[in-house]
């Protein structure tokens, strides 16, 4: 079995399936999942299809996936098709953030250290993957993607509940004011170091969100730091450019 960490702001809700992946060393590449890397195909699709089995518990589900480039592209999933799943040359191009309200659809995004957040709207049954790098959260791409979902699904925002997967943590996240000078204004997100800063990209992501209109009790971070927590997630920085990614998938249950 693979292990999951999931979120229980979900909990009230069977018909929204979650997970984030865990590293996992009795499973090839400590269980990555990424395509882009440079790990054998093959390993990497079988470490996709022990996800697949684990998180639908038999349902048959289609999952999507986007070549990320840390923009503020968001795509909108219409089609009960898997995309990106078993190779790269149909995943969704050049797009960090996903949405669907297609029963049996699994959006993932892909991460070492980048904030990976999950929205789910229960009233319409709508879900979106977000990936927030330091350049997608200064292009607010996760407040882009609320606005799409009220665009396209007619989503309240004050009752999307949010997750906020396993991130590089303010502890460890040192940059320069080139990267700092973007997030002055959330105070509370930066702790200067001399000549280097602090970054909380996860509590900016939060910040983010609650300023699109989300309620703070309905966002749940998962408070955990990849580089401190290399055991459980791969973290890019920690590892010098480990090449493992972990997911975060978030779909419509059609069974329920």
């Amino acid at each position: 079995m693979v292990d999951f960490y999931r979120f229980s702001i979900f909990d009230d809700y069977p018909e929204c399936l979650h997970a984030v992946t865990m590293r996992s060393e009795d499973a090839p590449c400590s269980l990555s999942l990424a395509l882009h890397t440079g790990e054998p195909k093959d390993q990497i699709i079988a470490n996709r299809k022990r996800v697949e089995r684990d998180l639908g518990g038999g349902e048959h589900l289609h999952f999507v996936v986007a070549n990320q480039t840390h923009s503020d592209h968001i795509h909108v999933v219409t089609d009960t098709q898997t995309k990106g799943w078993e190779g790269m040359k149909d995943a969704i191009e050049d797009c960090d953030a996903l949405m669907s309200d297609r029963p049996g659809v699994v959006l993932a995004v892909l991460t070492a250290d980048c904030v990976p957040i999950l929205l789910y709207d229960p009233e319409h049954k709508a879900v979106a993957a977000v990936h927030a790098g330091w350049k997608g959260t200064n292009a607010h791409i996760v407040s882009k993607t609320v606005a799409k979902m009220s665009e396209v699904y007619g989503s309240d925002p004050s009752q999307l509940i949010a997750g906020i997967a396993p991130a590089i943590g303010k502890c460890c996240y040192e940059v320069g004011k080139d990267v700092a000078q973007h997030f002055f204004d959330v105070e509370e997100a930066i702790e200067s170091k001399g000549e280097k800063y602090m970054l909380d990209l996860p509590y900016i992501n939060k910040y983010q969100l609650v300023e699109a209109g989300l309620q703070e009790a309905y966002i749940q971070p998962s408070g955990i730091c990849t580089a401190c927590n290399t055991k459980h997630f791969f973290s890019y920085r920690k590892e010098q450019g480990c090449s493992g990614r972990f997911m975060s998938l978030i779909g419509i249950s059609s069974a329920v």
